[in-house]
């Protein structure tokens, strides 16, 4: 299972030619399972520009697999800790639910793709695996995250 980041998600939708909506496409056409973060799903739906955008969001992230942390606590608690100990580097992260997204991905044991800067920022203290940037193979099913999966 691959994650999937807000970042991609809007420059999917916007048409936008990037590395990552092209891996985005080559998920969807090759059927590898990605699965949205449910805070991302929040982030998207909050950048809608109108009605009919949220609607068409909306429809869309119900039709797909939804992750959330098996444990919501050991999740704050150990994204809190991937910002301090960026700070202790002298590292700044921009966005503290990207840390909350990269500690969901660790615990899945699941690639990250991403067009955020702030993700590869934070492989300075985890062994976050990301893409398109890193090139590795997909990670496996994580085990600790609880999916929901729509029907459509």
């Amino acid at each position: 299972m691959i994650l999937l980041d807000t970042s991609v998600l809007v420059d999917y939708f916007r048409g936008a030619e990037t590395p990552a909506t092209a891996h985005l496409d080559r998920l969807e056409l090759d059927g590898t399972p990605f699965a949205i973060p449910g805070v991302c799903c929040q982030e998207l739906l909050q950048g809608a520009k109108d009605e009919a955008e949220w609607l068409r969001l909306s429809e869309y992230l119900e039709s797909q697999r939804i992750v959330h942390p098996r444990s919501p606590w050991e999740t704050h608690r150990d994204a809190a800790r991937i910002y301090f100990d960026l700070r202790r580097q002298g590292v700044t992260i921009r966005s503290t639910v990207d840390c909350w997204i990269a500690q969901l991905a660790l615990a899945a044991d699941a690639p990250l793709l991403h067009d955020d800067e702030g993700f590869e920022r934070i492989r300075i203290v985890r062994p976050l695996e990301t893409l398109p940037q890193d090139r590795s193979s997909p990670g496996a099913d994580g085990e600790d995250v609880v999916e929901d999966e729509q029907e459509s």
